[in-house]
């Protein structure tokens, strides 16, 4: 088939993304290429927003308010599918900007994406912005014409495109607003020509959109039904809906491939009424980590989209939720800024924290391996909470998890009810990662004693240990890397008495080693810790934790560091009896450096520990 045209005007190259992305779709083979009128539909709808948003912004306006519509029509002799609509449209700027510059939109995260088997699946297209271009799953010409609502005729443009890396522009005349695209299908696509067929896929993936899609060949809308029900999906009773529904609504507003792992539905009245309509998502969205990257709540008014949330529905830490609420009492032309003083955005904002922490909540309790699969996603960004909501510390403790020395995840409650008898605090280590946590010498002595330990490792875990001041259930929280162990009644008298007298035996070691590292340890001491490793480093106990000055001084050496020496080890006796050694500096202060690097910190000096222990080594026996 060969239905391209004379497109004329003006030829543009694509920027370098955009052409992998366009030859990525149209070599590849996709499992699902009815993904392509979802994406379509969805920009009609979101263009149809944007008008009225900008009906509001703009009163003066001088287009016809007539009703919306989207329409999907087919030509079977001429092998197309059109998909149109009377939304905002678009400029000739807009055009370029938007159809040919999209690197912005996510493109080079999405080309990254799509490696090993997910190059076969086209339901990652929209997730990353880039749907418009699914067109070219199932088109060998793609031709969109569009004028902007508020320009005259003769400045519509027409785009066309064979996804080959240019596209051409050429100036239209077109007497109505809004975009329409046509679908020069490719040889074998000829199944997509059916009423049937686009009805289905219509109502299976658009059935949601709050805009009449009408399928046929005209775009006049009088006297006909619309295929789907023109409804906003939460604005259905929830005794109409079943979890396929929520399912299939989810997939089609978010474009993720799996189903959420959990979601609420609830209608507010009162004071305010609004509708909350949330999503937890069964895997972490590409755009997690990025900054200012908010795509996670939509706020409507009277099921009117407004804007997306950046933070004033939901607080940066509940981010990976997806979804929507629906306010009946804020104005259609509300800002940003509006949002920040908005009485009714704060009822909104606490009754959907409360109402998400709770889904949470039951989850963890009823159904602890799919809470297993939400924590692996997402558990670092709640954990943000712990700082960031002092106020609901306590429920979101709960919620924490954290691998430790018994079990690979645990959560605070189930390692307070098991704490071995005579001990009163919780144990944790912070560290860079988990590798080193679980590797660390602070820790011989509390697995000899069967003391559990909470391992954590990553950068977010020093603000959970703030925010949970220091205690949990009135239980104190103590890092086995600062201060004394100070065991307790775990630690019985022939502990007490070894301790004392090792103390006693090393005071010579100990003032000497005192002397030498003057400067950079800020004393040393017999270790209580220790039971195969010959130092470790320790922060005073009346200073901040090891692993939180890591992160702040970036050198992984606390502000007052303390060597700790185990008095049972070869090295440490053999440094008592040969205090005289010539080589005893050297040796001091790479135990020294041994210790910085066992706590996961950078050396001060690495060339001057390289030049150390290549001496040691060369005067080995």
């Amino acid at each position: 088939m060969n239905t391209y045209a004379d497109a004329g005007g003006e030829t543009f190259s694509f920027e370098a993304e955009v052409t992998q992305l366009l030859d990525l779709m149209v070599h590849s083979l996709y499992s699902n290429k009815d993904v392509f009128l979802r994406e379509l539909i969805s920009n009609a709808s979101d263009a149809i927003d944007r008008l009225r948003l900008e009906r509001y912004a703009h009163p003066e306006m001088t287009e016809p308010d007539d009703a919306p519509w989207i329409r999907v029509g087919f030509d079977r002799d001429a092998g197309t599918i059109t998909i149109a609509d009377n939304g905002v449209g678009m400029s000739r700027t807009e055009v370029i900007d938007h159809l040919g510059t999209i690197a912005r939109s996510g493109t080079s995260d999405f080309l990254r994406a799509l490696t090993g088997d997910q190059r076969g699946s086209a339901e990652a297209i929209g997730q990353f912005g880039v749907g418009f271009y699914s067109a070219f799953v199932v088109a060998e010409q793609v031709v969109l014409t569009t004028r902007r609502a508020g320009l005259d005729p003769a400045e519509a443009v027409r785009w066309t495109s064979d996804g080959r890396g240019t596209y051409t522009l050429e100036p239209v005349e077109r007497a109505e607003r809004g975009t329409t695209v046509v679908l020069h299908l490719r040889d074998g696509q000829e199944d997509l020509l059916n009423e049937h067929r686009l009805r289905t896929v219509i109502r299976r993936f658009c059935d949601h959109i709050n805009r009449p899609i009408f399928l046929g060949g005209t775009e006049s809308a009088a006297g006909e039904e619309p295929v789907n029900q023109a409804a906003a999906f939460w604005s259905r009773p929830k005794s109409e809906l079943a979890e396929r529904d929520y399912h299939e609504h989810y997939r089609s507003v978010t474009h993720d491939t799996t189903d959420p792992l959990a979601y609420l539905h609830s209608k507010v009245e009162g004071q305010y009424e609004y509708t909350l309509l949330l999503y937890i998502p069964g895997t972490a969205p590409y755009d997690l980590w990025l900054q200012q990257a908010r795509s996670g709540v939509k706020l409507h008014v009277q099921r009117v989209f407004v804007l997306e949330d950046s933070g004033q529905l939901l607080p940066d830490y509940l981010r990976f939720v997806r979804g929507v609420i629906d306010s009946a009492d804020l104005p259609l032309n509300v800002s940003r800024e509006i949002l920040q003083s908005s009485r009714a955005v704060d009822h909104i904002r606490s009754t959907a924290v409360k109402k998400v922490l709770r889904l949470l909540r039951g989850m963890a309790t009823d159904e602890p391996d799919k809470y297993a699969t939400f924590w692996e996603h997402f558990g670092s960004v709640l954990k943000e909470g712990m700082a960031e909501d002092p106020a609901r510390r306590d429920e979101l403790a709960d919620l924490l998890r954290f691998p430790s020395t018994h079990a690979e995840s645990v959560s605070l409650r189930e390692y307070a009810d098991r704490m071995k008898e005579g001990q009163d605090k919780i144990y944790y280590l912070l560290a860079p990662t988990l590798a080193d946590a679980g590797a660390s010498p602070h820790l011989e002595a509390y697995r000899a004693k069967g003391v559990e330990v909470l391992l954590l490792g990553e950068v977010v875990d020093n603000w959970v240990v703030t925010g949970l001041l220091q205690a949990y259930d009135g239980k104190r929280l103590q890092s086995v890397a600062q201060g004394d162990p100070a065991f307790g009644d775990l630690e019985d008298a022939a502990d007490k008495e070894r301790a004392e007298q090792a103390d006693a035996t090393y005071a010579g070691l100990l003032d000497k080693l005192r002397t030498v590292l003057r400067g950079r340890a800020w004393d040393v001491r017999v270790s209580t810790r220790l039971t195969s490793s010959p130092a470790c480093i320790v922060s005073d106990g009346a200073t901040t934790d090891a692993g939180l000055v890591d992160r702040l001084q970036g050198n992984g050496i606390p502000s007052r560091p303390i060597l700790e020496i185990n008095p049972d080890h070869t090295l440490v006796d053999r440094l008592d009896r040969h205090q005289d050694d010539p080589r005893f500096d050297d040796l001091a202060h790479v135990l020294f450096d041994q210790g910085v690097l066992t706590l996961g910190g950078c050396l001060e000096d690495p060339a001057a520990f390289v030049t150390r222990l290549n001496a040691l080594l060369s005067d080995a026996d």
